[in-house]
């Protein structure tokens, strides 16, 4: 029977009612999703990324639309980690009351230690996922995961910091000439898990004006368009680790979710489709053992890496 399907899915130890994950920035706190739906059926979620410092984010626009797809460039937007630990996840706890992913981001190996530091010491905080696709202030300005060296570096100080605390995943950028060494990196650093990819880069020109439509003219690429590239480099970590991948990018529906897990995925984060339908997560959530029941799959977590 349909209704019957296994979802469940396990993700460094903790278990989840179903693989289907928000990304972080595309969830806010989850509060505005909370109003139209019970949040409590994903997963959980990858809350806003969070900085040492609080950040006002980057000039507007933002946001340039795409085909199958759009461009931002918030910029990191939020209040600052004490103000995080003070107010947000207090809020939080009244309407998700499952341990959430804590998205933590920085400009120096310092600030991710720090901020990872205070968020690993809350009790709702059931995973933190270091995004290293930021800039390094002390490195010329190149993401933190282009470097093999300085992703490890990073990685190994955070490991360092909340050891035996949470378990800790690890954000990969595709801007890279091969994703399979950074995670290699990474896992070597100490990394429990791993989540893949954060955005390519991408522009538009406004015609009218001549002029990138973005102010900081690049911005991070996501939605349908980048799902091949992201399963393709979910396959390819598959192979070189041995840590849990979650898969993201481009994911829209139940059927991208089968495909990013028999890629190598054991959780699903869903970005961009949230953005355009506040409920595609609980759609994608619906139609999963219909999906399954198409396809003769009985128990999720089984299909992980089946198309290796």
């Amino acid at each position: 029977m349909v209704n019957h399907k296994d979802l469940t899915v396990e993700l460094c130890g903790t278990k989840l009612d179903n693989p289907v994950i928000p990304a972080s920035g595309t969830f806010g706190y989850g509060r505005e999703f909370a109003e139209l739906y019970d949040i409590n059926i994903l997963g959980t979620f990858s809350f806003k990324g969070t900085t040492a410092e609080p950040r006002f984010g980057n000039p507007t626009p933002r946001i340039a639309e795409c085909t199958e797809g759009l461009i931002n460039s918030v910029g990191l937007q939020n209040p600052g980690v004490e103000a995080v630990i003070a107010e947000e996840l207090p809020a939080m706890a009244e309407i998700f009351h499952k341990p959430v992913m804590a998205n933590v981001s920085g400009s120096a190996v310092e600030d991710y230690v720090y901020t990872a530091g205070l968020l690993a010491g809350q009790q709702q905080i059931g995973w933190i996922e270091l995004n290293i696709s930021c800039p390094n202030i002390h490195g010329g300005g190149m993401a933190f995961g282009t470097d093999p060296e300085v992703a490890h570096e990073v990685v190994s100080a955070v490991r360092r910091e909340i050891s035996g605390r949470k378990p800790l995943i690890v954000k990969l950028t595709p801007n890279v000439t091969d994703i399979t060494e950074i995670a290699r990196a990474c896992e070597a650093a100490g990394a429990d898990g791993l989540t893949l990819i954060n955005t390519l880069q991408g522009m538009r020109i406004d015609l009218k004006t001549g002029r990138p439509v973005i102010a900081r003219k690049i911005g991070g690429f996501s939605g349908p368009a980048v799902f091949p590239v992201a399963l393709r480099m979910v396959y390819q970590v598959y192979e070189a680790v041995n840590i849990p991948i979650i898969g993201c990018g481009g994911v829209s529906t139940a059927e991208d979710v089968l495909e990013m897990m028999l890629a190598g995925a054991t959780a699903v984060q869903v970005g961009s489709a949230n953005l355009t339908d506040p409920f595609a997560c609980p759609k994608i959530i619906d139609s999963l053992p219909r999906v399954m029941e198409e396809y003769g799959i009985n128990t999720l977590k089984e299909i992980t890496g089946g198309a290796h």
